[in-house]
């Protein structure tokens, strides 16, 4: 599924939420679907740099995908991890180079997240990017 598609899903999602409040609470349990983050990952190298929370991202490369799987200390942004690792994994190196959009406007989250949580996502699509390149 591509990129695009992924984030309309997202969208869809998204748009079944009148209220702010239930929009976030979404974005909280979605948070709640991530992966089991090996501890042993969260170090430094792999912190996203922009984020007011600690964010750790890694990467795996199967057969010729990027696999992200990442981790927060706050539930919000586990959320938005959740939404972006799914949102870029699974994808080749040059699907993600070749995507330039902000996706919290797209998604049309500008308005409930924080210009520093927004900040934070924009480090995590910068780091994945940088994944992407290596």
């Amino acid at each position: 599924m591509s990129i695009e598609k992924k984030i309309d899903e997202f969208i869809e999602d998204l748009e079944l939420f009148d209220d702010e409040l239930d929009k976030y609470q979404y974005i909280i349990d979605l948070g709640k679907k991530l992966e089991k983050f090996d501890e042993a990952n969260m170090i430094d190298e792999n912190l996203v740099q922009g984020c007011t929370s600690k964010v750790w991202l890694i990467k795996e490369e199967i057969d010729g995908k990027l696999v992200f799987k990442a981790d927060s200390n706050a539930a919000i942004v586990k959320g938005l991890v959740y939404i972006i690792t799914t949102i870029f994994s699974n994808e080749d190196k040059n699907s993600i180079n070749n995507f330039d959009i902000n996706i919290l406007d797209k998604l049309n989250l500008t308005e409930i997240i924080t210009p520093n949580r927004q900040s934070g996502v924009q480090g995590m699509i910068k780091k994945i990017k940088e994944y992407a390149k290596g």
